[in-house]
């Protein structure tokens, strides 16, 4: 959803994109090879590898069964190949992209490490307690009985009935990002409960005194002519599990939901801080038809850019999006992701090219502007009418039963690793440190004004 650039989004990627790819050019292969460690290239993974597998994977697991990216069928090497979809040198535990039988087939002869003590649990790498089954956290309706869903658990439900405090609720709080391609700023104001429902308004209003520094985005961000809102959890303890929003999106201009304009409303599971490992599972509503919906799927390590591979998306039916409240859901397993509208089956992801993404994230829900080219989320941001809103009349979370770490207890932090808290801070009030550096540099920091 929310962290592409405009040159990713200015070319929608269509269902084909799934099963195929045109050639790429041999200039494009030369220039995604190229790695400089000296000059702070990512030499872990690149866009090279990325294209390789997506090309390459259906063959290959023909031809080698499960064998295919392992040392087993590559060969233990002393050197980086970019051929290669993990790496079987002895580098590859400083980048993270080993083979999973690297340390059988590579390095078998080393010997074991004498046993250490336990250590005890730190608030870095906790041991996986989980919240309690059969009880539903968040501001469930007293007495109201909820649908179930096979091979699932309902463990989270927010009805937005009543306000909620994000500058205290223990699972949800707000952001005070912005993206680079966008022309909103987002504030807690901007998140309104009213009527039994959650709006997040965007307003011709620029956001009251932003500082520089985002915690969100763990980056300084220009001034922006637009405010608006970004709901999100407060920690990356969501994975796999069955996630559903009802949402209305917005009308450009009031009373006409025929008007085409620019926007992109949001429910998606994103990995946050993304410089280690960009993770996200979106649904976008979007302002070029009434009927405009996309699916993504993101995976990528060390990049904050978007490049070739990482991303696939789809464009989905869907009904008209503005005039009545629909219901969008996703259920993300180990082996799959599969999206739903109103019920029905709309997309289905199984393996081959970008991975299904394998670690925790925060769930989000958003509203934003595409710069002023109108690149995305609709050419015709020119009919804008603001404010703008989108409303939010529940969202259920229901955990997968197979899944044995996230969330914490009771939706905390009791249960995430260290890389689970690697600059997760969401806006300076919530009381999460940035732990972790930028590229080896200490990330920004802003201070708390309520």
């Amino acid at each position: 959803m929310k962290r592409f650039s405009a040159l990713l989004l200015l070319v929608p990627v269509v269902a084909a994109a799934e099963e195929s790819e045109e050639l790429l050019s041999a200039a494009a292969l030369a220039a995604d090879n190229q790695c400089d460690p000296a000059a702070g290239g990512d030499c872990s993974l690149s866009a090279l590898q990325k294209r390789s597998q997506k090309q390459s994977v259906e063959a290959s697991e023909e031809a080698h069964g499960k064998l295919w990216g392992s040392c087993a069928q590559y060969g233990c090497s002393h050197s980086y190949h970019s051929w290669m979809g993990c790496q079987c040198n002895s580098a590859c535990a400083q980048y993270g992209n080993c083979c999973s039988d690297y340390y059988s087939k590579c390095a078998p002869a080393a010997p074991a490490p004498a046993p250490a003590p336990a250590p005890a649990p730190t608030v870095g790498d906790n041991p996986p307690v989980t919240s309690t089954p059969g009880q539903i956290y968040g501001h469930p309706t007293p007495g109201a009985s909820y649908p179930a869903h096979a091979g699932f658990t309902l463990m989270l439900v927010e009805e937005f009935n009543s306000p909620i405090d994000l500058d205290s609720d223990p699972i949800w709080t707000w952001s005070d990002g912005g993206l680079t391609e966008g022309q909103v700023r987002f504030q807690k104001q901007n998140i309104l409960f009213q009527d039994g429902k959650m709006k997040i308004l965007v307003s011709s209003t620029p956001a009251a005194n932003p500082q520089t520094c985002s915690h969100a985005e763990v980056a300084d961000i220009p001034d922006k002519p637009l405010s608006s809102g970004e709901f999100r959890s407060r920690h990356n303890s969501f994975r796999y599990g069955r996630y559903e929003v009802r949402m209305k999106a917005p009308s450009v201009k009031p009373g006409n939901p025929s008007v085409d304009g620019n926007f992109i409303s949001t429910m998606f599971v994103y990995r946050d801080a993304k410089y280690k490992h960009w993770r996200e599972i979106d649904f976008e509503i979007t302002g070029d038809g009434p009927a405009a919906v996309t699916t993504n799927v993101l995976s990528a390590d060390n990049t904050d850019r978007w490049k070739s591979g990482i991303q696939e998306s789809r464009q989905v039916s869907a009904p008209n999006t503005r005039t009545d409240f629909h219901t969008y859901a996703f259920e993300w397993l180990p082996t799959s992701i599969t999206w739903y509208i109103d019920g029905e089956k709309v997309r289905q992801k199984t393996g081959g090219g970008v991975p299904i993404p394998d670690m925790s994230g925060k769930v989000m829900m958003n509203m934003w502007i595409f710069g002023e080219n109108y690149g995305f989320g609709g050419p015709q941001g020119h009919n804008n009418v603001y404010p703008m809103e989108s409303e939010y009349d529940w969202f259920r979370f229901y955990t997968w039963d197979g899944e044995t770490h996230y969330p914490c207890a009771g939706f905390g932090a009791g249960c995430l690793t260290s890389d689970d808290q690697y600059l997760s801070g969401n806006n300076p009030c919530d009381g999460i440190p940035q732990i972790g550096t930028v590229y080896g540099k200490d990330p920004c920091t802003a201070a708390c004004h309520r």
